[in-house]
């Protein structure tokens, strides 16, 4: 598909729908090494957001974190997980900073699943954010006995996309 029709798509598509996802600019955002932010509700019933880096798998965005990892000085799970296994509804955006801005906005509920070792997930991210180097030196000292990850995927169930150009803000006359 050529890149006016793609745009013209584009706009035919309403936000909440899942096809956004196959847009020229959501897959950018979705390769990009721009971490996606993370928004949650914490424990104690306040909005949360934090970056983290993701891996797109075609259906899910994957984002990793710890365990344990006795080897790196990690000695208990990342906090998070507690918030969202009470409450998995989550928000991620990825965004750009130059104007004019784009954003890719994806909703849905995490699902967390335990992973021995390092997830495959894990090192796509940081081959992606690192480079293939400096990520192969990182997750060598990172495979270690006693390391646990968290895998915590987001199947999308509904997507926003603005460009502001062909997909601006409603409050611009856009979408």
């Amino acid at each position: 598909m050529n890149n006016t029709r793609q745009a013209e798509r584009s706009q035919e598509l309403p936000q909440g729908d899942l096809r956004l996802l196959e847009t020229d600019l959501a897959q950018r955002l979705l390769q990009s090494a721009i971490p996606a932010r993370l928004a949650f509700v914490w424990t104690d019933g306040t909005p949360r957001v934090i970056p983290t880096w993701f891996h797109w798998t075609g259906r899910e965005i994957v984002m990793v974190t710890y365990v344990a990892g006795p080897n790196i000085g990690i000695r208990h799970p990342a906090a998070r997980l507690a918030a969202l296994r009470a409450n998995p509804d989550v928000a991620l955006t990825i965004d750009t900073e130059p104007y004019p801005p784009q954003s890719l906005t994806i909703r849905g509920q995490a699902q967390i699943s335990p992973v021995s070792g390092v997830a495959p997930e894990y090192a796509a991210a940081a081959r992606r954010y690192l480079g293939d180097s400096a990520a192969a030196e990182m997750l060598a000292g990172l495979d270690q006995p006693g390391t646990e990850q968290a895998r915590i995927a987001v199947r999308p169930t509904w997507v926003g996309l603005i460009d502001f150009n062909a997909r601006r803000p409603s409050v611009l006359g856009g979408v």
